[in-house]
């Protein structure tokens, strides 16, 4: 049976060590039951709560793909301590015939799914009680319960058995007087975004040494987020404004309000850094921007409850001086963020999304797999693929040589005993066979390595199915499926400044999924008699746009 195994510790304050620990008992466990270890999985640093991780999601991708028999693990909360995930990873794994094996109890059932789902369900809720009022304590004594703060720093402080004491801070005199720099600006008429531009480009670092946005200065007005709105600057400590809930649709915590009753309030006067009159005059204008007919609209449509249309280039486009996302500028129209929002870039240059999308279908279609590289392409591919599928064959013909040279010692060990002679050693020496036998037997089972070929017509069948995929965006019954078939046929676009003015554009696209979109593959099954394919084959590629395979730019 082909095993993998699966590790993961939850926090950074964990050793890495963890991960070796548990493998390490997962190959005991593997190797007693005679399993043969093919991958294995790890996610560092991650909690168990959410099941968005790499290795744990690729792990049941391919047990969908029917790549593996058995999954290995510690126990089950190295896997989940979701309930419903557990459950839910029972369900997969049963249905692509999949089992699961831990150390701490054995081969999963139904009964380990629901006893032990609930144990680690309520373990996780017990813990987030019992941090919580950790927290509070800090906060009623006065200290901080965590995260720093621009403008304060943490204190080492130790008690007179020389145990350390958290949570005490106080002014760093630079960074306050960046506070209320930012303050007075702000009073006297400029905007966050402005203010953000104009830190960046004199070098003053942000908080935790990163880079100004308009967001770190403007925040959140119910939150109490933002340098403009905490209230701590005042000497005012809030502590449980707010609480996390993960969604369970993206995994991601995402941010509730706490009734005010409930709320935290410790006066600090030590760390005050913003006068009381700045404060005022800061809180009024920032309630006028609020009451402002454009905030107002903004509000009142609720835009953050609506799910914002994905383009074909959502996420793919780059700025290609700093390597930014490009983000929505107005309604149409492209432009680095850093260059817009924080002045950290210097690329200016700005691009309309219909425009570009045109181009980069067109290039899609006719400028990437060139028919002529795409042959010489398959050519390579077919010859590299092919020598380590011949060297496969030649270890399965070690094999078999060693299974048959195996059988001949069994046969005269057998006719030996048959004949009379006896003795403990070999008895030995015929379990030790019989094993190597069962083992041989199992390796050669396995499917032996067939051709590998691909199609010398490949780029007149991608042409042809990118024209049919341009036509079906058109159509709203199949736009988006259309959609994301374009999308996986792009790595990145890529956006210059073009020294004549206007943009230079270059593409960047997987030959993996034009591979695969040629052939109509699906999950790398159904492929035309004669074409074979593996995770070689399929391995990711870059191609760029243009008349061969260097990087050629297309110009507005």
């Amino acid at each position: 049976m082909r095993a993998v195994i699966y590790a993961r510790y939850s926090s950074d304050l964990q050793s890495e060590a963890s991960i070796e620990d548990q493998v390490r008992v997962c190959r005991d466990l593997t190797a007693a039951r005679g399993w043969r270890e093919t991958k294995i999985y790890s996610d560092k640093a991650t909690s168990g709560s959410s099941r968005f991780r790499p290795a744990y999601q690729q792990m049941i991708a391919d047990a969908r793909a029917g790549l593996l028999d058995v999954i290995v693990a510690e126990a089950l909360d190295r896997l989940s301590r979701d309930q419903e995930d557990v459950a839910g990873l029972f369900k997969t794994l049963r249905f692509a015939d999949v089992a699961l094996h831990t150390i701490a109890e054995g081969e999963i059932s139904e009964l380990h799914v629901g006893l032990k789902g609930t144990m680690n369900a309520l373990f996780l809720k017990d813990l987030a009680a019992k941090t919580h009022r950790g927290l509070r304590g800090c906060i009623e004594q006065k200290r901080s319960a965590g995260g720093r703060c621009f403008g304060y720093r943490v204190i080492r402080e130790f008690d007179a058995q020389g145990e350390k004491i958290r949570g005490g801070r106080d002014i760093v005199p630079a960074e306050a007087d960046i506070v209320r720099r930012i303050f007075e600006e702000f009073c006297n008429g400029t905007s966050p975004m402005a203010i953000a531009k104009r830190l960046n480009a004199q070098a003053v670092p942000g908080p935790n040494g990163a880079p100004w946005q308009d967001t770190t200065i403007r925040g959140h007005g119910a939150r109490g987020t933002g340098i403009l709105r905490n209230e701590l600057y005042i000497g005012r400590l809030v502590w449980n404004r707010q609480r996390f809930i993960r969604d369970p649709q993206t995994g991601k915590r995402v941010a509730r309000m706490n009734p005010q009753n409930e709320w935290i309030v410790e006066d600090m006067p030590e760390l005050r850094i913003i006068d009381d009159a700045l404060w005022t005059k800061t809180k009024v204008r920032l309630a006028a921007i609020a009451a402002s007919p454009t905030a107002t609209a903004l509000r009142d449509s609720a835009f953050w409850t609506k799910r914002r249309p994905q383009h074909i280039l959502t996420g793919r486009v780059i700025c290609g001086v700093c390597g930014h996302n490009m983000a929505a500028v107005g309604k149409d129209y492209l432009r680095c963020a850093r260059a817009h929002r924080n002045g950290l870039c210097d690329n200016k240059a700005s691009i309309r999304r219909p425009i570009l999308e045109n181009i980069v279908i067109e290039a899609l279609q006719h400028n990437l797999m060139v028919p002529d590289l795409v042959k010489e392409f398959v050519a390579a591919a077919n010859a590299e693929i092919n020598q380590s599928r011949a060297e496969e064959t030649a270890g399965r013909d070690r094999l078999a040589s060693k299974l048959a040279a195996v059988e001949r010692q069994l046969d005269a060990i057998i006719e030996a005993i048959a004949n009379g002679l006896r003795s403990g050693t070999l008895q030995a020496k015929l379990d030790q066979l019989e094993a190597e036998r069962t083992d041989l037997t199992a390796r050669l089972a396995a499917p032996a390595p067939s051709p590998v070929r691909l199609h010398p017509n490949l780029a007149d069948a991608y042409h042809a199915k990118v024209a049919a995929l341009r036509n079906a965006l058109e159509q709203e019954a199949t736009r988006d499926e259309a959609l994301q078939i374009i999308r996986s046929l792009i790595e990145k676009v890529v956006i210059h400044a073009s020294p004549q003015g206007g943009c230079e554009v270059e593409l960047v696209g997987e030959i993996a999924a034009m591979v695969a979109v040629s052939v109509n593959l699906d999950n790398k099954k159904a492929a035309p008699e004669g074409t074979a394919f593996d995770d070689r084959t399929m391995s990711s590629v870059k191609l760029v746009a243009g008349t061969g395979f260097e990087p050629v730019t297309f110009r507005l």
